[in-house]
C-alpha cells in the first residue's frame, strides 16, 4: 500500500473486473508494487512464523488469498493451503508466480463460500474483514471460517484499530496523506461504523478521484462475533512478532480457538 502500513483501500479501487469487486483488472496489474512494503521479508516472515505454528501438521485455509503474499511462503514452509477470493484477477496473479499453480482457490465470497475438508488455521489479514461493508457480513464471515476450522484449530484476524482518536468533535474527515499530485484521506460515520478511504491524484494535469468503503470493527466487537460462532479467544497481540496488545496499539492480530469437543 502507498503510504501507511497495514491501511486497507491504498489502491485503485475503480471496482473494475466482471464481478471482481474493488479488486479488479486494474487492481491486480498494479497491486503487488503498490503494496511493495508489505511484501518485505521483515513483514512476511513473522506473520508466516504464527500460521505455520498454528497449522502444525494441518492445512490452512485463507480467506482473501489475493495474489498470495502469505500464501506462498506458508505453502513454501510445507503447510497445504488452500484460498478463497472473488477477484479472479489477482488470483491469476497468484498463478502466474512460482509454486501458485499448486495452491487451490476457490473463487466466491470469502464470508460466505465453502470448501471441502477443514483446516487447523484459517486466516484473514491486512484489514481484509473490513472490505465486509455490514455488521451480518462480518458475522457470516466469522461462521463460515468456524465452518471450517477443525476442533482445535484457530481464527486469525489481523486488522488495524480505528482511529477515532484523531477525530475532534464534530469532525468526520481525517485527512493522512499531501503532496503535490496526491490527497488522500479517510471519511467516517461513527453511526454505523461505516468509513470510506478518498484518494485525489493529478496526472499530467487530469485529475482523479476514487474511494473504497469499509466497515470498522473493534477488538470486542470481534470477540462476540467470535462467540456467536462458537469460537473463544485465545490470544492477541499488537502486532505479528507477539507486542502486548495495549490502548495505545494501533493494529491486532487476534486468535480464536475453536473448542476441541466442538462439533464440525
Amino acid at each position: 500500500m502507498d503510504d501507511r502500513d497495514g491501511r486497507p483501500g491504498d489502491i485503485d479501487s475503480s471496482g473494475e473486473g466482471d464481478g471482481d469487486g474493488y479488486f479488479g483488472e486494474r487492481v491486480a496489474a498494479d497491486y503487488d508494487a503498490s503494496s511493495a512494503e508489505m511484501f518485505a521479508p521483515e513483514v512476511v516472515d513473522p506473520a508466516v512464523d504464527v500460521l505455520a505454528r498454528l497449522a502444525g501438521g494441518g492445512a490452512a485455509l485463507e480467506l482473501g488469498i489475493g495474489t498470495g503474499r502469505l500464501a506462498l511462503p506458508l505453502a513454501a514452509r510445507g503447510v497445504p493451503v488452500h484460498g478463497i477470493d472473488l477477484s479472479r484477477a489477482m488470483v491469476a496473479r497468484l498463478r502466474a508466480k512460482p509454486g501458485g499453480d499448486a495452491i487451490g482457490v476457490t473463487i466466491g465470497d470469502f464470508a460466505t463460500t465453502r470448501v471441502e475438508g477443514t483446516f487447523a488455521v484459517c486466516y484473514l489479514v491486512f484489514n481484509t474483514i473490513m472490505n465486509l461493508t455490514t455488521q451480518e457480513a462480518q458475522v457470516d464471515c466469522f461462521r463460515n471460517a468456524a465452518a471450517h476450522l477443525a476442533p482445535g484449530g484457530c481464527f486469525v484476524i489481523e486488522v488495524m484499530v480505528p482511529e477515532l482518536r484523531k477525530l475532534p468533535a464534530g469532525q468526520r474527515i481525517v485527512p493522512w496523506h499531501t503532496s503535490a499530485t496526491r490527497w488522500a484521506y479517510d471519511s467516517y460515520d461513527l453511526a454505523t461504523q461505516a468509513m470510506s478511504s478518498h484518494y485525489v491524484e493529478v496526472v499530467d494535469g487530469r485529475g482523479s478521484y476514487r474511494s473504497i468503503p469499509f466497515r470498522y470493527v473493534w477488538p470486542a466487537e470481534l470477540d462476540l462475533m467470535a462467540q456467536l460462532a462458537g469460537l473463544r479467544l485465545r490470544e492477541r497481540w499488537g502486532g505479528w512478532s507477539g507486542e502486548a496488545f495495549t490502548g495505545e496499539s494501533g493494529r491486532q492480530v487476534s486468535v480464536w480457538e475453536k473448542p476441541a469437543g466442538a462439533l464440525r
